[in-house]
């Protein structure tokens, strides 16, 4: 059976977004080994230290700038995370100095949200209702 055990979000300083990522949205970091010039940087979920690795993978491929900024000028999140309350994480990231394109928004099914991870991408929380 496939499964998922890491993803990626492409940053543009693997530093700054592990700061980011453990520090503002409480992941904790699970592997940190050197490969080659960067590093291979895990993060998983405090709630799931086992579970679906996010890699903080260097955007140093050519193609990754002017897709990250395509996505960005066009308002359109690179990934999404999962919240049980998408307005109570909004408010405590807001707390955290963290900025949002798009506040805690009701869609129907869904509530949603867009903020800058400040390593190139809009990231989109979301709780199914």
């Amino acid at each position: 059976m496939i499964r998922i055990s890491i993803t990626s979000v492409l940053v543009d300083d693997q530093a700054k977004a592990l700061a980011f990522y453990t520090e503002k949205l409480g992941f904790i970091k699970k592997t940190d080994e050197p490969a080659g010039e960067a590093r291979w940087l895990t993060v998983v979920s405090a709630a799931n230290p086992d579970g679906v690795e996010l890699l903080l993978e260097p955007d140093g491929h050519p193609a990754a700038g002017p897709f990250k900024s395509a996505l960005v000028a066009d308002g359109i999140p690179f990934t999404q995370f999962a919240v049980d309350d998408v307005y109570a994480e909004v408010e405590r990231l807001k707390g955290l100095g963290v900025e949002f394109t798009q506040d805690a928004t009701d869609l129907g099914p869904v509530v949603t949200a867009v903020f800058d991870d400040t390593c190139g991408n809009l990231i989109q929380l979301a709780a199914m209702k």
